[in-house]
């Protein structure tokens, strides 16, 4: 007796599920990516009871007699930003422990060489700190799609206390002497004002 091989019926089936439950993965994470960036890039509007009631916030600690201080989430100062500016779309601010992370897109001038007339995402980071007379904001990194800008291309602005410069380097000034405190945790910051 001869023994004849028995091939398997192919399911025509298989394939095509497998194919679409491929594509399907495909697009649901393409467009998960796409509305996540867009949510990102969405500029942040209060709602009319939020704006509101960060302005009387702020009111009540210029004029209200012992409140010295503003609490702010990212969220309001983002929303403030785009309320009050034109960089709403353009400016994310980030605030972290002891850090403020600007997020900016731009298109940078035609004249530029190599880059001219493109969109560039750059991502500061500034160490925020205040001591008994001199509040600073010191400039920690700026990246470019990424990359560490030099800091002998920025100036040598790495590591220099911006406020400083802004206001003639002398530590005490009108300014300062109105900061008494600055603290930025994950999501909020504090500014305490002096009496």
């Amino acid at each position: 007796m001869s023994e004849t091989s028995i091939l398997p019926q192919r399911n025509f089936w298989r394939p095509v599920l497998i194919a679409t439950v491929i594509f399907l993965a495909i697009g649901l994470t393409a467009g998960g990516a796409i509305w996540y960036i867009n949510k990102q890039n969405a500029p942040v509007i209060l709602t009319a009871a939020e704006k509101q009631d960060v302005e009387e916030r702020i009111e009540e600690a210029q004029y209200e007699p012992g409140i010295n201080s503003i609490v702010l989430t990212q969220r309001e100062v983002n929303g403030l930003i785009n309320a009050h500016t034109t960089l709403g779309e353009d400016l994310k601010i980030e605030l972290a422990k002891g850090a403020l992370h600007a997020r900016l897109r731009t298109t940078l001038d035609e004249d530029v060489p190599v880059l001219g007339g493109k969109t560039v995402n750059a991502r500061a980071r500034f160490l925020v700190e205040a001591d008994e007379l001199n509040p600073s904001i010191i400039l920690d990194d700026l990246t470019v799609y990424g990359v560490s800008v030099p800091n002998a291309w920025l100036g040598e602005l790495k590591g220099q206390n911006l406020l400083a410069s802004l206001t003639g380097g002398v530590g005490d000034n009108a300014f300062s002497r109105g900061i008494e405190d600055i603290k930025i945790e994950n999501g909020l910051i504090e500014i305490q004002l002096a009496q």
